[in-house]
């Protein structure tokens, strides 16, 4: 599966960006959707999944309350929706696939940049 992030950009403290994850080739319901962010200097951490139907999204505690992940299987989309912002937020995000019955994330996408300012 191939995974198209976007929606990324510069915003200021306390605004809100949703990121959306197109995918295409093999059939995108099969997949649990996640997204992750890298900031500068810093490992990549994990952000938010999805199940296949889109029940119990799962989401890194700092960041409860603020993001929420949703998803489209009719437009093989996956969204994040980022409220609050705040410049800690600040980071690349990226989508990956993981094939419902396995265990890793095997498929990422490019990345789309978040820029929060202060």
């Amino acid at each position: 599966v191939q995974l198209q992030a976007s929606g990324g950009g510069l915003v200021q403290t306390g605004g809100s960006l949703r990121l959306s994850c197109a995918a295409s080739g093999r059939t995108f319901s099969s997949y649990v959707m996640g997204w992750f962010r890298q900031a500068p200097g810093k490992e990549r951490e994990f952000v938010a999944r999805i199940t296949w139907s889109g029940d119990s999204p799962y989401y890194a505690d700092s960041l409860k309350g603020r993001f929420t992940i949703s998803r489209d299987n009719a437009k093989n989309t996956v969204y994040l929706q980022m409220n609050s912002l705040k410049p800690e937020d600040t980071a690349v995000y990226y989508c990956a696939a993981q094939p419902i019955h396995g265990t890793i994330w095997a498929y990422w996408g490019q990345g789309t940049q978040v820029t929060v300012s202060s």
